[in-house]
């Protein structure tokens, strides 16, 4: 896993032990059993986490107290390549409901063989934050941002290519 910083952007890339479609699937309908458990916005536990496969979707959390958290749109969907959704997340970690102050990740999917997928990421815009966005960029950049999320998916999807099922397809 390697991160790249740009100007108000993140970029990194990984290769995944999974076809093409399992990485995808993985990715997107498997979100909650690979997202690290501690890095939500939402105030209460989470039970589950939603990637709603459509453009105008969202990427839900919900809790175990029955409250829910859209903290991102789907801007892209384009299965099994290709994904784009917001970050509506400001610096302070809270839920930001203003689209013009979001920023927006990019996931692509690239065959390597029919086992290894190649993923690659882009976090970008990160300055439409507003004043203090450096910080955002600086932690989902660091070893505890997409690099550990991203880990976290490929280790998931190592894992998976045999006999996962999602239960939320």
């Amino acid at each position: 896993m390697s991160l790249v910083d740009v100007p108000a952007s993140v970029r990194g890339s990984i290769i995944v032990e999974a076809s093409l479609e399992r990485a995808f699937e993985i990715f997107t309908a498997g979100i909650g059993s690979w997202w690290p458990r501690d890095r939500h916005v939402l105030a209460a536990e989470v039970a589950e986490m939603v990637f709603e496969p459509w453009v105008g979707g969202n990427i839900v959390d919900r809790g175990i107290d029955g409250s829910e958290c859209r903290w991102s749109r789907i801007l892209v969907y384009e299965p099994p390549r290709r994904i784009v959704f917001s970050w509506d997340v400001n610096i302070n970690w809270q839920p930001e409901p203003d689209p013009k102050r979001t920023s927006e990740v990019e996931v692509r999917f690239i065959e390597e063989a029919p086992s290894r997928t190649r993923v690659e990421l882009e976090h970008r815009h990160l300055d439409r934050h507003g004043e203090g966005w450096e910080r955002m960029q600086a932690a989902v950049g660091s070893a505890e941002g997409w690099t550990y999320g991203l880990n976290a998916f490929a280790r998931r999807a190592a894992n998976a290519e045999g006999g996962w099922t999602c239960t939320q397809c």
